[in-house]
């Protein structure tokens, strides 16, 4: 019996090449292994070890072909140049929103936060599983217990109502403390120390919004005003 050669993509997570490879290699039916790096570290070595400067790259039958534009060659197919552009005019606008609606409240400061913390709970409850399957990619805890990609969203919720109450302050800042310094660690975590090149779930599981200082500063914000309640409450 013959050895079976598979097919394979080596790409990153974020790279709009490597998800256009995927996709034509899906419309063509052909079954491959997907191989994502989890580390720039990973991908570097992958460079070194075939001589190349740039991923993806596509194996077909066992043989190398190279990357996006030379799969689309191999199929006659019409490449598509144009690239996925990331953006952040939706974290711009949520927050501005937010401002806007506690602007007209009594309490700028915990309005805000409370405002935003709602509306972002509510884009990530709208598609609960997409914002799992981001957030693992980089949360370390639910990278070790996988249900909390499904509590975080509530969580948020959570606090977000009680800066809008301010009975439960108290219970709010140890909440928003924990959230913010966990996010926060892992955030870090995975920009600048081991280099992964993601999208942040913050706005949900299909954001086009890139992980890195918008993201930490949004955990670094609820780490601050968790610590800003609970000194308050003293």
């Amino acid at each position: 019996m013959s050895e079976k050669i598979s097919n394979e993509v080596f790409r990153k997570e974020s790279c709009p090449w490597g998800k256009k490879a995927v996709k034509l290699l899906d419309e063509h039916g052909i079954d491959f292994n997907d191989h994502v790096f989890n580390s720039v570290k990973e991908e570097e070595d992958f460079k070194t070890k075939w001589g190349i400067d740039t991923t993806p790259q596509i194996f077909l039958n066992g043989e190398r072909i190279g990357g996006y534009s030379e799969l689309a060659n191999h199929y006659d197919a019409k490449a598509d140049h144009k690239p996925e552009e990331t953006s952040y005019v939706p974290v711009i606008a949520l927050f501005s929103v937010a401002l806007l609606m506690a602007i007209f409240t009594q309490n700028i400061m915990y309005s805000f936060m409370g405002y935003s913390l709602c509306l972002l709970a509510c884009l990530k409850l709208m598609d609960l599983d997409s914002f799992v399957e981001g957030f693992k990619k980089y949360d370390l805890i639910t990278k070790s217990l996988p249900f909390y990609g499904k509590v975080y969203p509530f969580a948020e919720l959570i606090a977000g109502l009680g800066f809008l109450a301010p009975q439960y302050l108290y219970i709010t800042g140890w909440l928003s403390l924990f959230v913010g310094i966990t996010g926060g660690v892992s955030i870090f975590k995975a920009v600048y120390i081991d280099k992964t090149d993601l999208n942040c779930a913050c706005i949900g599981g299909n954001s086009k919004v890139p992980l890195g200082a918008v993201s930490f500063s949004e955990n670094a914000m609820m780490a601050f005003m968790g610590a800003w309640v609970l000194t308050a409450q003293i």
